[in-house]
């Protein structure tokens, strides 16, 4: 039997390496993608692994990479949408420019290297589709309404593009993490602020106190790269999983909860 091929965005850490290690050890090719592939040394060493260029910002590079991984192993029959950051920040703050970045990146990107697979997976007949959401794509924390957003958008894109997907045999997954302990609070983090809008500097910084408390366990990317895994193997219609201990309970808390409910625990966590 051909081995199966997964292509991966992100793939220089965190969720990404971490699902791109496990898909390699499971037997599966590997078209690990990331901006700057020449500092990539790891999975650099793997079998079975190809390492190169792709920015989801670049149209040019996505139908590359798309094309050498085709070319290099045959054939892709999984789509790993996993490249994205966090914008968190008083709205008022964010310069336009990094506003645009942030939905480019989270959104556009993951369209157009959606688009760029689906006549592949439409001329097989089969594929799995793979969008990394987070529970901040079903309810929201405080500065976040850009990074949520992005988040809200790829929960609505993923499950109405579950329904014509089904028409050419290709399946679509969204996989909702709680906190995971990634480089999401370094370089995948645009955090802005601007202290002379004094009325947003009492809950700036309660924010930063709950993040910087020790109070919040993330998970390790690799619970992560299990559910991946999972929804790309099970073969079923489910559409969402979720990943992680904290992600389970806040997403049910916040199905059971009335709006005002969820608000006032939240705002409870924040002491706002």
């Amino acid at each position: 039997m051909m081995k199966k091929t997964i292509l991966i965005t992100g793939a220089s850490s965190g969720i990404g390496k971490a699902t791109a290690q496990l898909f390699n050890q499971k037997g599966w090719n590997v078209i690990a993608t990331m901006r700057s592939p020449e500092k990539e040394e790891e999975l650099t060493k793997l079998d079975t692994i190809l390492v190169t260029k792709l920015d989801v910002l670049d149209v040019e590079s996505i139908n590359e990479a798309v094309s050498k991984g085709i070319k290099h192993f045959g054939k892709i029959d999984a789509l790993l949408n996993n490249a994205g950051y966090g914008a968190y920040g008083p709205l008022e703050a964010f310069p336009r420019e990094n506003i645009v970045n942030q939905f480019n990146t989270n959104v556009i990107g993951l369209l157009d290297l959606t688009r760029a697979l689906i006549p592949h997976f439409r001329e097989n007949k089969n594929g799995t589709i793979i969008n990394i959401s987070s529970i901040g794509g079903k309810m929201t924390f405080p500065l976040g309404s850009l990074y949520h957003g992005t988040k809200f958008a790829v929960e609505g894109i993923s499950e109405a593009l579950n329904y014509e997907m089904q028409q050419v045999g290709v399946r679509v997954k969204i996989i909702e993490p709680g906190m995971i302990a990634t480089d999401f609070g370094g370089r995948s983090f645009d955090f802005q602020n601007d202290e002379s809008l004094a009325e947003y500097q009492y809950i700036v910084g309660v924010l930063f106190k709950v993040w910087q408390s020790g109070e919040l366990t993330p998970s390790p990317p690799s619970l992560v790269a299990d559910a991946i895994f999972e929804a790309t193997t099970d073969e079923t219609s489910k559409l969402r999983y979720k990943a992680g201990a904290d992600a389970e309970y806040l997403l049910d808390s916040r199905k059971k909860m009335k709006d005002e409910e969820f608000i006032k625990m939240i705002k409870e966590q924040y002491s706002l």
